[in-house]
């Protein structure tokens, strides 16, 4: 068996917020369960976890079930527990600064005002950690809050599968070939 890996995707819980575009991580948590067929049920952690296999390496996959800028005890939570690196986690969340349906993956960063990654940092004491963040595009300064909390415009609605598509292949990339590679191949489409 290869390495743990630990997968988290931020999102709110509550259904009131399953569509909306802040939830973006947690539809690729939703995406990766399904073509993986790792239940993401258990609660655990603070958060709705579930763990399976991915090319010979032990995968859990984790959503924070707090509000997003609370996402960070529950990351440290399972990492402590695991014992587990920050080059074996990767976090998936939305980007304002990125077009709808972009996907942009780094291998550390500042949290680029991403209260979820913000919260992370914190409690790990680091932001030497993967993440693979997708484009829900800008609004102005004003409704930043209704923008994420909104459910996406018919026409982002496409852009923004086909990005939780290519967030899916991007996870099953780094956990096969490393940062680097899954940089290399996945940002390439960047102009």
């Amino acid at each position: 068996m290869g390495d743990m890996k630990i997968v988290v995707g931020l999102g709110n819980p509550g259904d009131e917020y399953v569509n909306t575009r802040h939830n973006m991580g947690f539809k690729v948590i939703d995406s990766l369960s399904k073509s993986l067929n790792i239940d993401v049920k258990q609660r655990k952690f603070g958060g709705r976890f579930g763990s399976g296999e991915f090319s010979d390496n032990k995968l859990i996959l984790l959503k924070p079930w707090q509000f997003m800028n609370r996402s960070g005890q529950v990351v440290a939570t399972a990492s402590g527990f695991y014992k587990l690196s920050v080059r074996d986690l990767l976090v998936i969340t939305d980007d304002m600064d990125l077009e709808p349906g972009r996907i942009r993956i780094r291998a550390k960063g500042s949290a680029g005002g991403h209260n979820g990654l913000a919260d992370i940092i914190e409690k790990l004491g680091t932001n030497e950690f993967a993440r693979c963040r997708i484009g829900i595009g800008h609004s102005s300064e004003d409704d930043a809050v209704d923008h994420v909390l909104d459910k996406p415009a018919k026409e982002e609605e496409p852009l923004l599968a086909e990005a939780i598509e290519r967030a899916r292949k991007a996870v099953f990339c780094w956990i096969e070939n490393g940062i680097e590679k899954t940089m290399n191949e996945f940002n390439r489409y960047d102009d």
